[in-house]
């Protein structure tokens, strides 16, 4: 039981740093971690990465505000957008096979890396 929440803990700190240092990413990171780290059910994966993020999410934003870093009036078309994107996928989550949802999310996290590397 010790060893899971240490793992728990480890798996969270390291999605804070990611998102910390990126601005977002923690969730790519966590979700892997949570199933084969940690056990979690791999949908449940998904969702419980979401509940992590969006508490570190706000603290990466505040001191982002703090720091100065921070285009909030750039952001509302993106925030909309985001919203109706998050409902969107939220609500396919359980449509969607798993074996898929990996596939996609590999898919994603390649052509982020990909984009990234030039």
């Amino acid at each position: 039981m010790l060893k899971k929440k240490w793992r728990a803990g480890a798996a969270g700190a390291a999605a804070g740093i990611v998102n910390g240092l990126f601005g977002a990413g923690g969730g790519m990171l966590l979700v892997p971690l949570l199933s084969a780290w940690c056990g979690v059910e791999e949908r449940k994966c998904f969702a419980s990465a979401l509940c992590v993020m969006a508490p570190l999410c706000l603290v990466s934003l505040g001191v982002y505000a703090l720091h100065g870093t921070l285009e909030a009036g750039e952001s509302v078309p993106y925030l909309i957008g985001g919203i109706f994107g998050g409902a969107a996928g939220a609500l396919l989550l359980r449509r969607i096979p798993v074996r898929l949802l990996h596939a996609l999310f590999g898919l994603l996290i390649l052509w982020g890396g990909l984009r990234l590397w030039r």
